[in-house]
């Protein structure tokens, strides 16, 4: 990985549209710090459109839809997107599974929650769960002691055991039936939402995250950066971001924030 200083300025120029994950690039210590909305704001008002692009429930996700000052959110590792109408005061939910779908997979993932908290001792359902509508997340470290990382690979080899999607985040494995993740509902929305094909999005996006679960956003996107924590992984990440910034979680999306806009004010 590069440092985020050495990403060029004529490249950086270009960026129109930001996509960044919450937990631990966003937030510091499970906490959304003044510096990153204010980030946030920085980047809108430069003409730079911010997408949260999260394992977070679909309860969080309407709320950070409405009240951050976002394009839109794509919610539980790729399930769904939201994007709030300011003009019409209408919400757009758009979901990778049918409403049927979402219904059986839930039944199949609440009896594989059971053998997952009776195989993986200390391992937890996350208390963001009841908020969620397709994906189910095991905490192992965000309101319980931290499990050893052979636990928490152990957690996700069940997901995969039984057919089901696993992604790796820096506080839960979140499990899920059907297909979807994160780059493919992200594609989805940048066409629906931004009017942007894959091509475009690849040369006017960046993406910045922290852990495993973003490892198909670090693949696809030819400056995706990571937080310096990403590097707390090691070869989890795969592949791994070209960029890192010096700076951990919330401060290093700012050292982002900080390139972008120094880069576009200095176009012509």
């Amino acid at each position: 990985m590069n440092p985020v200083s050495s990403f060029p300025w004529a490249d950086a120029a270009r960026i129109d549209y930001v996509f960044a994950d919450i937990d631990d690039t966003l937030t510091t210590d499970g906490l959304l710090p003044a510096q990153t909305l204010l980030a946030v704001e920085r980047l809108v008002a430069a003409g730079i459109a911010v997408v949260p692009v999260t394992g977070r429930p679909a309860g969080w996700c309407d709320m950070i839809a409405r009240f951050w000052p976002v394009a839109g959110i794509v919610g539980e590792n790729g399930a769904f997107y939201f994007s709030y109408d300011r003009a019409r005061n209408a919400m757009r939910r758009v979901y990778a599974a049918s409403t049927q779908e979402r219904a059986r997979n839930r039944a199949r993932l609440a009896e594989l929650c059971e053998k997952i908290l009776r195989e993986v001792p200390g391992s937890a359902v996350s208390a963001d769960q009841p908020y969620r509508e397709s994906d189910l997340a095991i905490d192992f470290c965000e309101d319980v002691p931290a499990l050893a990382q052979s636990d928490v690979r152990r957690i996700r080899d069940i997901f995969l055991e039984a057919g089901a999607t696993a992604k790796i985040s820096s506080i839960h494995v979140n499990g899920w039936f059907g297909g979807g993740d994160k780059l493919s509902m992200t594609q989805r929305f940048a066409d629906e939402v931004l009017g942007i094909g894959p091509d475009s999005l690849k040369q006017r996006g960046v993406f910045i995250g922290d852990s495993p679960n973003d490892a198909p956003m670090f693949g696809f996107f030819p400056h995706a950066c990571g937080v310096a924590n990403v590097a707390d992984f090691g070869d989890l990440v795969d592949p791994p971001p070209r960029y890192v910034t010096r700076a951990r979680t919330a401060g290093g999306f700012v050292e982002l924030t900080e390139h972008l806009l120094a880069a576009r004010a200095m176009r012509p």
